[in-house]
């Protein structure tokens, strides 16, 4: 459909009556960006300005490429301003906290899958690979969560020390290792595999186990310690 502006559309189009007579799940992508943009631009309309949008996002993968545009690339689009940029990057920030948040009264690990779910909105969005530790108490719980090392996971810049020293300090039982794959495929690599068995090997002998190394890809994971790694 050509027209520019949302007032030309017949009003069951409209992305705000449409979303109050059959509630914001009936809205497509581009409506749903055009009621929080409200306004467009001279001759082009909010939803028009949404399509744009949207077509800037694709190489990031449509709607979540959102959270991969910069401010400066926003402001690129005709009708997006700094005030609607900024709007916009929020998107991606605020559907981030909420997928967390839905976690974060029970942060006590008990299969892989869980340990999966709160990170996965924080970490499969990175477009650098970023190690972290997980430090649990006596019953799982999630006491303390760092960030060990940013780049390609590489067995020799990754300190054992520094792990289980910080174990130490918050009275941590057990550890779990999380990495993300930016391609997006959480296939282990050999280097992967080595920096898991090196760190199990150092936690036996301080008697700190590590539990698993998970490893982020798009939507999906792997367990290292479900693999059977060591």
């Amino acid at each position: 459909m050509n027209r520019n502006t949302i007032r030309e559309l017949p009003a069951s189009e409209r992305p705000y009556e449409k979303c109050r007579a059959k509630g914001p799940e009936s809205l497509t992508d581009a409506e749903l960006l055009a009621v929080i943009l409200r306004t467009g631009t001279k001759g082009q309309g909010a939803l028009e300005t949404a399509r744009k949008v949207l077509d800037m996002s694709v190489p990031h993968g449509g709607l979540l490429g959102l959270y991969h545009l910069t401010a400066d690339e926003l402001r690129g689009i005709p009708g997006i301003g700094s005030v609607k940029a900024l709007q916009l990057s929020c998107i991606g920030e605020l559907a981030k906290r909420m997928s967390r948040n839905r976690f974060e009264k029970a942060r006590t690990f008990g299969t892989p899958g869980e340990v999966a779910s709160y990170f996965m909105e924080d970490m499969r969005h990175l477009e650098k690979e970023e190690l972290r530790s997980v430090f649990l108490d006596t019953k799982g719980q999630l006491l303390k969560e760092e960030v060990l090392f940013v780049g390609t996971v590489n067995g020799s810049l990754i300190s054992p020390r520094e792990i289980f020293l910080e174990a130490l300090k918050c009275r941590a039982v057990s550890v779990i290792l999380l990495h993300n794959h930016p391609s997006g495929d959480p296939e282990p690599s050999r280097e992967d595999i080595l920096v898991t068995k090196r760190i199990a090997a150092a936690g036996e002998l301080l008697d700190i186990c590590l539990l698993d190394h998970i490893i982020i890809g798009d939507h999906c994971y792997i367990s290292l310690k479900e693999r059977g790694i060591w």
